[in-house]
């Protein structure tokens, strides 16, 4: 910059000395201000590039017929997901929700049961549309014991036909899920689980 300023001082070019001086200063401040956007934005970008650097797998994956890859357990967490299963059962009153759940529990089925209550749900039911409002129990316990959690309630449940669905959990905090596993232990012994 300094030859250029030179060379044109001498022929009159004071004018384009000032005007590239400018331009320089203006490429210098807009080169500076996209680096500092492109740094400001980068973490908000890092999910997206990380999505799609996986999609490349993902479709591999997809041509392949087989199944995409689970994610692996974190290795300080030693939680393999799925393991824990999140169980919803409807009740037509807390006095019946209260009583399932309390029985799930002392007989080792699932490690901790929570009631939702005044739900509303509409249903078909012998065709016709039905509205009632309910109990929503959420009842966490290893995935194993679903079938007996099933069975369970379905012995004991008043309605004709109990919902009894369940949700794999994929993630969540580590001590409550491992919390879930030891106070289930004993119901995969049918000698310790009380009667």
């Amino acid at each position: 910059l300094g030859h250029a300023r030179a060379g044109l001082a001498g022929s009159g070019g004071a004018a384009l000395t000032v005007t590239w001086c400018t331009l320089c200063s203006y490429h210098v401040a807009t080169s500076q201000a996209a680096l500092l956007l492109s740094l400001l934005w980068m973490p908000a970008l890092l999910p997206v590039a990380s999505r799609l650097l996986s999609l490349p797998r993902a479709l591999t994956a997809m041509a392949s017929g087989s199944p995409p890859a689970q994610p692996s357990p974190a290795a300080d967490s030693g939680y393999v997901p799925g393991s824990v299963s999140a169980a919803f059962v409807t009740c037509p009153n807390e006095k019946v929700a209260k009583e399932i759940a309390r029985a799930v529990v002392e007989k080792r089925l699932a490690a901790c049961v929570n009631l939702i209550p005044q739900i509303t749900s509409i249903y078909e039911w012998k065709g016709k549309i039905e509205e009632d409002s309910e109990v929503l129990m959420m009842i966490k316990t290893p995935s194993s014991l679903v079938p007996a959690l099933t069975d369970f309630v379905r012995s004991v449940h008043p309605y004709e036909v109990a919902e009894v669905i369940s949700l794999p959990v994929e993630q969540g905090n580590s001590p409550y899920l491992r919390w879930v596993h030891q106070v289930t232990e004993a119901a995969s012994d049918p000698s310790t689980v009380p009667p």
